[in-house]
């Protein structure tokens, strides 16, 4: 019985060293900070949010603007963001446009959208209200 004991325990004196090894380096090369494969990587990054665009990001900001108070509100940090940033005047029709478009679907009438137009954007909110129309 006791050679028995002493065979067992040799045994596991071998193997257990060897599978400790084994596991600790399976372990290892699965952290992050390992080399991913390529196929892992395209993968994370087709699956990955997209970042916006500055003008997508103020046009995201001033729809929930105009959702939550009024278009004229909205219509105020439009022209604000232009006036602070001027890269965004290339956008600034477009912005406008959808500014108005949004109004009129908030408000179920063109006219009472309308009330709210200003010349931001040499009126393009104005063609927005009349584009939804």
């Amino acid at each position: 019985m006791i050679k028995a004991i002493r065979r067992i325990g040799r045994s596991l004196a071998v193997i257990l060293p060897v599978v400790l090894v084994l596991s600790g380096t399976l372990a290892v090369a699965r952290v992050p900070w390992a080399g991913t494969p390529p196929e892992a990587q395209m993968l994370t990054a087709s699956t990955a949010k997209k970042s916006l665009t500055p003008q997508e990001a103020l046009t995201q900001r001033l729809l929930t603007v105009l959702q939550r108070q009024d278009p004229s509100a909205a219509l105020t940090g439009l022209q604000q963001a232009v006036n602070d940033d001027p890269s965004l005047s290339p956008h600034c029709t477009h912005i406008a446009r959808t500014l108005g478009e949004a109004a009129v679907a908030k408000y179920g009438s063109a006219e009472r959208a309308q009330q709210h137009a200003r010349p931001v954007c040499d009126t393009a909110f104005a063609s927005g209200v009349a584009a939804a129309r």
